[in-house]
């Protein structure tokens, strides 16, 4: 019985110490490595605020970029963020993943079912992905240069001008924020 509570204690002081010295070491990594400390980039144009750009938003407007698809609860809830948790295998999540490709071959006349990133049919883990590659927006250039009556080479231009390189050139893909695109588009229409 003495052992018994011996080893109770010790697996309590080590839950709590792991538990603290984990937290600790994530809050010291969001505080020094990210360039926001950890914080959400809120984005605000005039004073009001348009969006989160760490937090996937619906563009159901032609002129704009969609984003990634999402999976999380009603639209882009953040409260409800998740993934499908269905396999890639899944009858019904491949009815899901069709549709979209047939919505996105709808709204882009010019593209092959093949020419479409799997980025822009696949939501990700969160549901509230806020980056798509760089081929998710090179494919909608087209339809957005259309809809604005610019120069495709134009639009594409803001594309290589707002991708994100990896972190310290190593850590994550090469990506373009939505928001921020969207935004840099409205930007250099004025």
């Amino acid at each position: 019985m003495k052992e018994l509570l011996k080893s109770i204690k010790i697996t309590l002081i080590l839950c709590v110490f792991l538990s603290i010295s984990y937290i600790s070491i994530l809050w010291l990594v969001a505080r020094f490595a990210t360039s926001n400390n950890g914080n959400a980039e809120i984005i605000a144009i005039d004073n009001k605020i348009v969006g989160v750009a760490n937090i996937a938003q619906e563009f159901k407007d032609p002129r704009y970029f969609m984003s990634r698809p999402s999976c999380a609860g009603s639209g882009y809830d953040a409260t409800s963020s998740g993934g499908s948790n269905k396999a890639p295998a899944n009858k019904e999540y491949l009815a899901i993943v069709e549709k979209r490709i047939l919505a996105i071959l709808k709204t882009h006349p010019y593209l092959e079912r093949d020419d479409i990133p799997a980025d822009l049919v696949t939501a990700s883990g969160s549901g509230l992905d806020p980056d798509i590659s760089i081929e998710g927006a090179l494919i909608q250039s087209k339809r957005i240069a259309e809809a604005r009556n610019v120069s495709e080479n134009s639009v594409i231009r803001i594309i290589n001008e707002t991708v994100e390189k990896p972190y310290l050139g190593l850590l994550g893909p090469i990506k373009v924020n939505v928001l921020k695109l969207n935004i840099a588009l409205d930007t250099a229409q004025k």
